[in-house]
């Protein structure tokens, strides 16, 4: 059965047990990860006092507080809750840590940082994502052997991929920054930019910004002609998905992140191999970190620690991968909630057993770095306006639009506040 038509039967069957039995209280979980279907079918099966129900929430942040007319989540799961408009409607958690429901000891450090406020733990990571750069196995040897790769080493082994014919014009190219926005946006975070909140909107750091566009263009010019080339070679040769584009032997490289690099099919991902991207000691955590948290104002509060010290143990989220792994959804998953385990022994002892590649390549714990915290609507201010400013402003033959960050986020607040 889809994982989609198996979350509809379980909110379906919620909005019955409401509809018919008000007194027969459920622990309602406000979640955009469908993961969380699969984790509340196990936690139901094998808790007799305590049933939970998933609410589909497509941006949970956005949704707090909940409207008069709607029964309270008691757990929030999902990205962007840590933001000041959003964090005030959780409870602290350091409870369970002192009644030893769950060990501090057993999450990353950074990541469990993340979830604390003034000192308090309010949110308790679940998953995260990092970005990484994909190459053919056949190139292998141009790669090295080294487990990262830092854009200095990207554009190296780059420029050495590329290969013109005798009329001068591009046969091969290495890696071109124009050609994955996201790319630019993460060179930006690993050289300071800073990216964090400040109400609805963002400061930056100035100097790094502007380093990293001169960075960007240097990298253009001298590696590969100018964008207007790079982008005509994108459009000519790599119209494929990110992964046949370096089997075609037209580029050496390509941008991805883990999420999308594991949930590849076995056929999809046998040619290719990959390096973690790292800059001075510095892997960067995606921004849509997952975290839960007890709202405050939750009426099972007590369900909602059961569920949550059950899904925080090692053995439970073993099961959940193998579970994941044996029902052969239609849809493919990657790890816990779409990403790496918060829980490290999880990371070591058990992704490696289904994500091969994973064997003795685990991206290492100190080389981490969290993103700061990020207003709730953080995917539309870089789709609509960071990432749009970092290809007009990196273009070496001229930007389509001039205007500054400043003046950008001033009219993507026009339009959508």
């Amino acid at each position: 059965m889809k994982l989609f038509a198996r979350f509809a039967l379980i909110f379906l069957s919620f909005a019955f047990i409401s509809c018919s039995n008000p007194k027969d209280k459920k622990l309602i979980i406000w979640t955009n990860n469908t993961e969380f279907v699969s984790y509340v079918e196990l936690f139901n099966a094998t808790h007799e006092n305590t049933k939970a129900v998933v609410v589909y929430k497509k941006e949970p942040a956005r949704t707090l507080p909940p409207s008069k007319d709607e029964l309270p989540p008691d757990i929030v799961a999902g990205p962007w809750l840590k933001n000041s408009l959003t964090r005030k409607y959780f409870t602290s958690v350091d409870y369970l840590f002192s009644e030893k429901s769950i060990s501090k000891t057993q999450f990353y450090k950074k990541l469990l940082n993340y979830g604390s406020i003034n000192e308090k733990q309010y949110l308790l990571p679940v998953s995260f994502n990092i970005p990484v750069m994909i190459f053919s196995k056949k190139n292998e040897s141009l790669v090295g052997t080294n487990h990262y790769l830092s854009f200095n080493r990207i554009m190296e082994y780059g420029s050495k991929f590329n290969a013109k014919n005798e009329k001068g014009v591009f046969t091969a190219m290495g890696f071109a920054p124009s050609w994955n926005s996201e790319f630019l946006y993460t060179l930006t975070k690993l050289n300071g930019t800073s990216y964090r909140e400040k109400g609805t909107s963002f400061l930056w750091n100035e100097e790094a910004m502007k380093n990293s566009i001169k960075q960007i263009i240097d990298w253009t010019s001298s590696c590969n002609t100018d964008t207007t080339t790079e982008q005509n070679f994108q459009f000519r040769y790599l119209y494929m998905p990110f992964y046949r584009q370096v089997t075609t032997g037209r580029c050496l490289f390509a941008y991805t992140t883990s999420d999308r690099l594991f949930t590849l099919t076995d056929a999809q991902g046998s040619h290719i191999s990959f390096r973690w991207i790292m800059e001075d000691n510095k892997i960067p955590v995606e921004d849509n970190i997952i975290t839960m948290g007890i709202y405050k104002k939750a009426e099972n509060s007590e369900q909602a620690e059961t569920f949550i010290s059950w899904f925080l143990k090692e053995e439970t989220q073993q099961k959940l991968i193998e579970r994941t792994e044996n029902m052969k959804l239609d849809t493919v998953n990657f790890g816990i909630a779409g990403g790496f385990s918060s829980i490290r022994d999880v990371n070591e002892k058990y992704y490696p057993a289904f994500y091969r590649q994973l064997l003795g390549n685990m991206p290492a714990e100190e080389f981490l770095t969290l993103p700061n915290i990020l207003p709730y609507r953080w995917e539309s201010l870089k789709s609509n306006v960071i990432l749009p400013y970092l290809l007009d402003s990196t273009n070496t033959n001229g930007a389509k639009n001039n205007s500054t960050l400043e003046e950008r986020i001033t009219e993507w607040t026009k339009q959508f506040y």
